[in-house]
């Protein structure tokens, strides 16, 4: 009689089949400490796993296609222990990328000491742009968000004033931003994740630095084309718009001179 608190044992190629994940990544799995090793050996080369990993196996590999997180934030978000314990997959993400950030940080109050105006600073925050931490003139701005307001800062002392750089004029550029990193997203998702297998951590990180990189360059490449492209089209608008014709001084008409009456005798 066999005892229904023990439990069910099943073979690598069964747990693959059940999840859906190649035994060599669930192997892999297992070698990273995100998987428990095997419940029971009856030889070298056969192995039984206990079926109830199937949907760990699932999450696991969903967090990696889906938000492309590292298997080290993967485990501690699943085993809720460490720095990760308790936090979402996207707060996950977020402290990934707070990890690659530079770690300094500074006061609202220092930064307007520095030349930074409150108003500015109230709409980036408005934008979406920066997310302080605390409240009040003791607001910090970290790593990112601080390189951010710092260039924008820079740009001021460099004597790009208000009038020639408004802040709202971030605003389309942000739109435009957000654009492009969709069509990356679009483009790794689609191009990278179905093959990347247990290198998608490492790809991802790869990626995210490339691909800024890569931005910057091709920026940097097309800047003087199409500023050269903005010119002539302005130029192609200026010979095609009607030119109003000069405008003539009227002359006045000769007016024709009445004969003069003849003066009639008296009688």
């Amino acid at each position: 009689m066999s005892d229904k608190n023990q439990p069910e044992l099943i073979k690598m190629a069964d747990l693959a089949r059940q999840s859906g994940v190649p035994a060599p990544t669930i192997k892999h799995y297992i070698r990273e400490g995100l998987l428990p090793p095997p419940a029971k050996r009856t030889s070298r080369n056969m192995a039984y796993y206990d079926a109830a990993i199937v949907p760990r196996i699932r999450t696991i590999k969903e967090l990696q296609r889906t938000r492309f997180l590292p298997l080290r934030v993967i485990k501690e978000l699943l085993d809720g222990s460490g720095p990760g314990a308790g936090i979402d997959p996207e707060a996950a993400i977020t402290r990934v990328l707070q990890d690659m950030a530079p770690s300094r940080s500074k006061t609202r109050t220092e930064l307007i000491e520095e030349g930074m105006p409150a108003s500015e600073l109230d709409w980036f925050q408005d934008l979406g742009i920066v997310s302080p931490t605390g409240q009040g003139e003791e607001q910090s701005y970290v790593g990112d968000d601080l390189e951010l307001v710092e260039t924008l800062n820079d740009a001021r002392k460099a004597g790009i004033t208000r009038d020639m750089l408004p802040p709202t004029i971030l605003e389309p550029y942000v739109r435009s931003i957000h654009e492009l990193v969709r069509t990356e997203v679009r483009m790794f998702r689609e191009g990278v994740v179905p093959v990347a297998g247990d290198n998608l951590p490492a790809l991802a990180e790869a990626a995210t630095v490339l691909s800024e990189r890569l931005v910057v360059l091709l920026r940097r490449k097309m800047l003087v084309p199409t500023l050269r492209e903005v010119l002539s089209e302005e130029a192609n608008v200026e010979r095609r718009a009607p030119r109003a014709k000069p405008k003539t001084a009227k002359t006045a008409k000769p007016t024709k001179k009445s004969a003069p009456r003849k003066k009639t005798a008296p009688r």
